[in-house]
């Protein structure tokens, strides 16, 4: 799994992501759903464009991710109140105890069988504290099969053009493949990253939740309170430790 090239552009390439409205919907249902204020676990962060929002709402925040080179851009940014810890969600390993978890832009999909999830929900449900909340959004089999699938997208922003490359194995599992072209004193550069996706069904997560320790309060359609519907290609999960 390389994310070596992809963080160097992953600020340019996600400029349409409005990380406050992404903080707002998640700390709407933090409240909605009884959960504190309090410490906040942004797990596989990123470059923390998220930790900082959370951080400015009042959450004391805590961002793992497992690629160095994310958390390296991460600290350049307004990082004061913000721990960075480089990690794998499925060995997390944090000092004490988190009043909740919000684990954001399909990172989970990152996660290459439901092995490997129910490892990461049980670390996360280990350092939860009694009614902690984890909250998390997926891409789903229909997502993958339907909209990634074979298909290839480009982007071409100013700062990089970056051609992205899905092959889909079948299963939900999507093979991805970046190529970054940036242009310096009129000679193109070339980098290239790949990494895997794969999609779960939404009884599989809620089984995992359940047996990591934690309560399923709901399912939405991402970014709404909507009840997901065959055609939904993202879902936001929201559980309880027990």
């Amino acid at each position: 799994m390389g994310y070596e090239a992809f963080a160097g552009y992953y600020d340019f390439l996600t400029k349409n992501i409005d990380y406050k409205e992404l903080a707002e919907y998640y700390d709407g249902l933090n409240v909605k759903f009884g959960g504190e204020r309090g410490i906040m676990l942004d797990l596989a962060c990123g470059t923390g464009s998220l930790s900082v929002v959370l951080r400015d709402m009042g959450y004391d925040v805590i961002g793992t991710d497992i690629s160095p080179e994310m958390l390296s851009i991460a600290v350049t940014k307004s990082h004061e109140g913000i721990e960075y810890l480089c990690q794998d969600m499925t060995e997390l390993d944090l000092y004490g105890t988190i009043d909740g978890t919000i684990c954001s832009l399909d990172s989970i999909n990152h996660l290459e069988s439901l092995d490997d999830v129910k490892e990461a929900f049980a670390r996360v449900s280990l350092f939860s504290n009694p009614g902690a909340l984890f909250m998390f959004d997926v891409n789903t089999p229909y997502k993958h099969e339907k909209i990634l699938g074979d298909n290839t997208f480009v982007y071409d922003t100013e700062e990089v053009y970056c051609v992205w490359q899905n092959e889909y194995r079948g299963d939900g599992v999507t093979d991805i493949y970046l190529d970054f072209f940036e242009e310096r004193e009129g000679v193109y550069y070339r980098y290239s990253d790949d990494f895997t996706e794969t999609a779960y069904k939404k009884e599989d997560i809620e089984k995992l939740l359940i047996e990591t320790g934690f309560e399923v309060l709901a399912c939405y359609e991402y970014l709404t309170e909507n009840e997901p519907t065959d055609l939904s290609e993202k879902l936001t999960f929201i559980a309880r430790k027990k």
